[in-house]
């Protein structure tokens, strides 16, 4: 089942994201950002374990973000991650957006998605509120992908 995160799912939500991001594999996220967002995160959750993660973060009038995808390392491979990306299309069609990107190192999970590879200077707004903090900033490894809706 795929459900809105609650406020009382944010240390789990940090635990699945910094465990890839301890192996350099997506960016680590505090709890306090994780508190900040609640409302942007999505859960995959059967049987009252949460095996995977996900955000739809807006970035602009037209435009969001998937964030902090990431399934429980035993969960992988059962197509929670497109049941993921799958809902937060649909979430982002209803609130209005006609465009979602993400920046990642799975290129080809996104494109079998429908995703198309952009690049990262495609998305100013982007690049100017996020990519600036950013540590790998300016040597971004991430490829840039975003699909219309």
């Amino acid at each position: 089942m795929i459900r809105h995160a609650k406020i009382y799912d944010a240390p789990i939500i940090q635990q699945i994201v910094n465990k890839y991001a301890k192996k350099g594999e997506m960016l680590q996220v505090s709890l306090n950002d994780i508190y900040e967002k609640i409302l942007e995160f999505i859960i995959f959750e059967e049987d009252g374990i949460i095996k995977g993660v996900c955000a739809l973060h807006p970035t602009w009038s037209d435009t969001a973000e998937i964030r902090s995808l990431a399934v429980v390392e035993e969960y992988k491979r059962q197509k929670i991650g497109y049941s993921l990306v799958d809902y937060s299309l649909k979430w982002g069609k209803q609130i209005g957006f006609v465009k979602i990107f993400a920046l990642t190192y799975r290129q080809d999970f996104f494109e079998s998605c429908g995703f198309k590879k952009t690049e990262i200077d495609s998305l100013p707004k982007k690049i100017w509120t996020d990519c600036l903090k950013c540590p790998k900033y300016p040597d971004c490894d991430e490829t840039a992908v975003i699909i219309e809706i």
